[in-house]
């Protein structure tokens, strides 16, 4: 018998494993830095760990960047599903700041001494008001589908303002407001009630199966 799908959406939000661009410090954008072996072990830790929970996902959606779509077909195949790529989970562009060091950029640019949320980042990149309205546009997207569990695949700078857009909290000038964390591999999950338009946040940054990846690399 085919187990039934609920009558509102699970979503789980999970930023990619490390990636080279993680482990260089550098600005990545849409620069598409692959993982490193530690991101590949991150990944395949909370695939066991998903395993061992028995946990339940009926669509997976990923970024196109590798540092993504690697994290995503890692746990999809651990979990027997198929990953479907849809470019409106990009990282921010970042512009000119995209692959460069944070040193290289404070060198090479200049800084206004205030900023607001229309500015574009890295002179013709998406500031945060563009981002926070791509991010609202791939939330919009995905409530248009049927009510499921999704598992998300994508970057730090696009699911915080994802967070933004569920929260109900518009960007701030100059990086100020709330922010919120996605470590490597960490993952928010949701719930959204569509017949009450209610949301719910039960996990945030969850990244519990990081003893694991630790563990096993010095074994």
């Amino acid at each position: 018998m085919m187990e039934s799908r609920p009558k509102y959406f699970h979503i789980t939000l999970l930023r990619h494993g490390e990636s080279v661009g993680n482990a260089e410090s550098r600005w990545q954008g849409q620069t598409d830095f692959p993982l490193t072996d530690r991101g590949r072990e991150q990944a395949r830790a909370l695939a066991q760990r998903w395993t061992r929970e028995r946990a339940k996902f009926d669509f997976v959606i990923s970024s196109p960047l590798s540092r993504a779509s690697e994290t995503a077909e890692i746990v999809a195949s651990q979990l027997g599903l198929m990953v479907e790529y849809d470019p409106l989970w990009l990282e921010r562009d970042n512009g000119e700041f995209a692959g460069l060091t944070p040193q290289e950029v404070r060198n090479n640019f200049t800084h206004p001494e205030f900023t607001t949320p229309y500015d574009p980042v890295g002179m013709d990149g998406e500031g945060d008001w563009e981002l926070f309205l791509r991010a609202g546009k791939a939330l919009h997207d995905l409530l248009k589908r049927e009510p499921a569990r999704y598992l998300i695949v994508s970057h730090g700078g696009l699911l915080n303002q994802l967070m933004h857009a569920v929260m109900g909290i518009i960007p701030q000038a100059h990086n100020s407001g709330a922010s919120f964390r996605f470590n490597n591999t960490a993952f928010a999950e949701l719930t959204y009630h569509p017949r009450q338009h209610r949301w719910v946040v039960d996990k945030l940054n969850d990244h519990a199966h990081w003893g694991d990846a630790e563990s096993e690399r010095h074994s």
